[in-house]
């Protein structure tokens, strides 16, 4: 399930994603339609706001539902099939990857860490907060699977001696997700784990007493 976002959001989707499609139209001064050319929109905010966080999210989803640019413009140096067929493992893997990391980044500006006693009076306010955290993880934890699949689809003996050019780090999240270094579920699980029990005493408080 990748969708449970969308309506907390509806309100505000339909002219963002327009703004969106128009200042990348615009800008670039060509019509946006390969999988590395919404890559290449997502970007690192400094301050990394909800709606800055969204932008991202959308240009990733648009990379993921994007044909591939032909070879000559790929990412990484290519020069044969099988580099070709490697890279395209590897680059679903990475978005997949920048998924989960967006979704977790959106996830923690509505969580709470901690119930202090004194939030007792705005008690369904964070348990509301909490929610949308909640799905902002579930959602995040739900590109995992796609994510180790291509990740084991590049890791495939035949390419064990291919290192693409351009494409090292690609190449070292998926030797992470293979090996267990980097494993999203238990850093998801752990994360939903605290967030429960934080749950938990923000619904043990009585709002009448502060």
């Amino acid at each position: 399930m990748k969708e449970p976002l969308r309506s907390a959001f509806r309100f505000r989707k339909a002219p963002f994603v327009l703004l969106l499609a128009f200042i990348a139209s615009s800008a670039y001064g060509w019509t946006v339609r390969y999988k590395e050319q919404f890559y290449e929109l997502y970007h690192v905010h400094y301050n990394r706001y909800p709606d800055d966080t969204m932008e991202n999210i959308h240009w990733l989803e648009q990379a993921l539902k994007a044909d591939f640019a032909n070879p000559l413009y790929a990412l990484a140096l290519i020069e044969n099939e099988a580099q070709w067929e490697k890279y395209r493992y590897l680059f679903m893997m990475h978005v997949n990857l920048k998924m989960i990391e967006q979704y977790l980044q959106l996830g923690s500006k509505w969580d709470k860490r901690v119930a202090y006693f004194y939030n007792a009076p705005w008690k369904e306010q964070n348990l509301e907060s909490l929610e949308t955290a909640e799905k902002c993880y579930r959602t995040a934890l739900a590109y995992w699977d796609d994510a180790r699949s291509w990740a084991a689809k590049a890791g495939e003996k035949r390419f064990r001696f291919m290192n693409l050019e351009r494409a090292q780090f690609w190449e070292d999240e998926a030797l992470r997700v293979e090996e267990g270094g980097l494993d999203y579920a238990r850093i998801v699980a752990r994360e939903l784990a605290r967030l429960e029990a934080v749950r938990a005493k923000f619904r043990a408080m009585d709002e009448r007493t502060y």
